[in-house]
């Protein structure tokens, strides 16, 4: 099943993608949960289920698609140098512990909206990421029982303004950029998805792959990040974790790639879908 937050006709709403189609699931839920994060968090998955065979209200056309879960209030906690290749471009050491640091809700678009890049920088990198959506209350989680609290996985970019991030030992500047990052474009339930490190993902720029990795070569997996963040974390449903890119991002190029107006940037996931954005100037 895949779920898709947007916006139509001035209202933000959430529903089931159905072929090319989609099921307003905001409209037909009992209790009408007014977002998939509130849905997630109310236990409506099972209801979910139940419409998924229904026919589609609208188009995926008929839509702007909205970041996965686009409330502001959710967590999103970002891993960096979680594969080797990309510890190795960036010139740094294999870390003991995952190394993290967070996203405001602003900083992000969804499927198909612009990428902006600051008129601060020109260093605007990609990064291709898997984003876990967790599904329920997670507190003190072990790795044995971290996939329990997973609601499904969906495609992140990244998206990081070097020089900024380099200003310190904190990630936070270069990463919160206004609309500099993406998520999307929908949530493919964990049903689909038994064992996250069989996905491979790819990042294109322009049409020219720039990443390939398969997720198991993730320093720090899916349910190690779950059993640490839920740690020092209370995870809500809704809450995200974008679990680190691979190698062969701009900034470890000889010369940098950076991403500018006109381009377009893609992260593919199999198995879950592509997320697909322009660059604009801010």
């Amino acid at each position: 099943m895949r779920l898709v937050s947007f916006e139509r006709k001035g209202r933000a709403g959430f529903g089931i993608v159905a072929g090319d189609g989609i099921v307003d699931a905001a409209a037909r839920l009992a209790g009408k949960p007014s977002g998939l994060r509130e849905a997630l968090a109310a236990g409506a998955l099972p209801q979910l289920e139940r419409l998924a065979s229904a026919a589609p209200d609208f188009g995926l056309g008929d839509v702007a698609f909205a970041p996965v879960i686009p409330e502001r209030a959710a967590k999103l906690i970002c891993v960096g140098i979680n594969y080797m290749p990309h510890i190795k471009e960036m010139g740094r050491e294999r870390p003991e512990r995952p190394v993290l640091f967070v996203r405001f809700g602003d900083s992000i678009v969804g499927h198909g909206q612009p990428l902006l890049r600051p008129r601060e920088s020109e260093q605007l990198d990609y990064e291709g990421e898997l984003a876990v959506v967790i599904g329920k209350r997670a507190r003190r989680v072990s790795r044995e029982r971290a996939l329990d609290y997973v609601a499904g996985y969906s495609c992140f970019n990244d998206g990081s303004v070097r020089d900024y991030q380099r200003h310190s030992a904190q990630f936070t500047p270069g990463k919160n950029f206004h609309a500099s990052g993406a998520f999307g474009p929908w949530l493919v339930t964990a049903d689909e998805v038994p064992d996250p490190c069989k996905l491979t993902l790819t990042t294109r720029l322009n049409g020219t792959v720039m990443q390939h990795e398969s997720v198991g070569e993730l320093c720090f997996d899916v349910p190690q990040l779950i059993e640490y963040c839920s740690t020092f974390a209370q995870l809500e449903p809704g809450d995200v974790i974008v679990t680190g890119t691979p190698g062969g991002v701009g900034a470890g190029r000889k010369p940098p790639v950076w991403m500018k107006p006109g381009d377009t940037v893609e992260v593919e996931i199999s198995g879950i879908g592509t997320l697909r954005n322009p660059v604009a100037a801010d």
